[in-house]
């Protein structure tokens, strides 16, 4: 057979095992997988030896460009593409909020126009339905057939009007049962939260940041979590639980997935590495506020064997990125901080570093959880998330002893700033593949603008 291009004596880590091989590319796809691959002239060889070659990260949960409370997160569609390949991501995963007036299928066509011809690895969206009504169940059937089986749905945000309440939430997942899509809930107790941050406002100024932690409690996502698995259980529906951050969380979804309740759930590296204690930073504790906040040191034990024993099946980054200057229009007030953090292209480090050299997961598992199950959840699998005959050519090459210390002046991310400044990261991959094109070498974007496209999802089988 003639290839374009043998990537060889890598050690090929999937999520079954690991092998040494050799990986044989043609046009945009992955077209053998042996030791000893035969070259005929013209064919491009990379030397592999001693690294890992493992399939492209796929981030499920992305937000680029997003306009929030009257300014745009600055990582859009071309920016934060190319952290996403400087950082070993083949694959983002966006959202586009249903159109107030025209519906889902127009508010798809909206975010289309903002990636195409801009983005730089593959991209697709999730369908964010903000006012539910009757008439989605039809068009649910549009978007499913459009590639786009995942919706997600937010228990809060009432006063942005984008909260779905219960019988929302109860209704929509009843439809699953027949058209097999999967909704994705923004899992917080909105009354009581808001309560809490009420009665914490005019303490504003003498706690700062720190009352952003105070008026989320765990059981703000614990309660709101155990809702959304009743609903379910009780519809016979299909759930997944976004940015998952608490222990008492992981333990409700471990239940129910012992009683066959069909819901999965993912984490993000935050979530995993940095803690409450930051807010009470007076001077950068602002820049860590996220929704759902970073929680306690017990949480991320429970998270970490949460992702080791299987109760968690992705790890996603919620990336959200605002410039130190855009965050600083909190202006001392915390229910004014935009929510969000950099973080696409630390998502394979991250979990590299503090997961696999850690030893909390082995690299297999690693695997599955920044690739294979992300797509397989989604709707991307076999295409993409393996190394394998047939699929995609999304790759990338990790010498696991190589290590990077993170700076964002070095960093592809629009950002003026990093919530892992400092930390010494290795799992920078040497090079990343997106369809058999070389998109970034040793942490820099060297592709063609503009080369990602959007892929059509299948309904969801994981």
């Amino acid at each position: 057979m003639k290839y374009d291009l043998i990537i060889r004596n890598g050690f090929i880590v999937r999520e079954t095992g690991t092998i040494r091989a050799d990986l044989g590319i043609t046009g945009e796809k992955i077209a053998d997988l042996k030791a000893g691959l035969e070259s005929i002239p013209p064919c491009g060889e990379i030397d592999a030896t001693d690294r890992y070659v493992m399939p492209g990260g796929i981030d499920v949960h992305v937000h680029l460009q997003l306009p929030v409370g009257g300014m745009v997160s600055s990582d859009d569609f071309v920016t934060g593409t190319k952290a996403a390949a400087a950082g070993g991501v083949t694959t983002v995963i966006d959202f586009a909020d249903q159109d107030p007036e025209k519906g889902l299928m127009k508010g798809i066509e909206n975010r289309m126009k903002q990636a195409e011809g801009r983005a730089s690895v593959d991209f697709s969206f999730h369908s964010a339905i903000t006012n539910w009504n009757d008439s989605l169940k039809d068009e649910m059937k549009d978007v499913i057939a459009f590639g786009i089986p995942s919706f997600k749905m937010y228990m809060i945000y009432a006063s942005k009007g984008m909260q779905s309440d219960d019988a929302d939430l109860f209704s929509a997942l009843e439809t699953t049962v027949q058209n097999r899509a999967r909704i994705m809930v923004h899992a917080e107790s909105d009354k009581v939260m808001n309560l809490l941050i009420n009665r914490l406002l005019p303490r504003k100024e003498e706690l700062g940041a720190w009352a952003h932690a105070l008026s989320r409690p765990n059981f703000i996502e614990a309660e709101a979590v155990q809702r959304a698995v009743t609903w379910t259980e009780a519809t016979g529906g299909r759930l997944y639980i976004v940015h998952m951050s608490t222990g008492e969380a992981v333990d409700i979804l471990h239940a129910a997935r012992e009683r066959g309740v069909d819901v999965l759930a993912e984490t993000c590296p935050q979530y995993l590495l940095l803690n409450e204690e930051l807010f009470k930073d007076r001077a950068r504790g602002h820049l860590f506020a996220t929704c759902p906040q970073l929680k306690k040191k017990k949480d991320q034990k429970r998270l970490w064997k949460g992702l080791a024993g299987g109760d968690l099946s992705i790890v996603s980054t919620d990336t959200c990125t605002f410039t130190a200057k855009q965050k600083e229009s909190w202006g001392g007030d915390f229910t004014k901080i935009p929510y969000g953090l950099p973080g696409v292209e630390t998502l394979v480090p991250a979990l590299f570093t503090f997961g696999v050299l850690k030893k909390k997961i082995d690299v297999n598992r690693f695997v599955s959880l920044i690739s294979t199950n992300p797509a397989r959840i989604m709707g991307l699998y076999p295409e993409k998330g393996c190394l394998a005959p047939g699929s995609d050519a999304d790759l990338i090459i990790v010498d696991p002893k190589k290590k990077r210390t993170i700076d964002y002046r070095d960093m592809e991310t629009n950002c003026d700033w990093s919530p892992y400044q400092g930390m010494d990261m290795a799992g920078f991959p040497d090079l990343t593949m997106c369809r058999g094109k070389i998109v970034a070498r040793e942490g820099r974007f060297t592709g063609e603008e503009g080369y990602g496209r959007f892929v059509p999802r299948k309904i969801l089988t994981g």
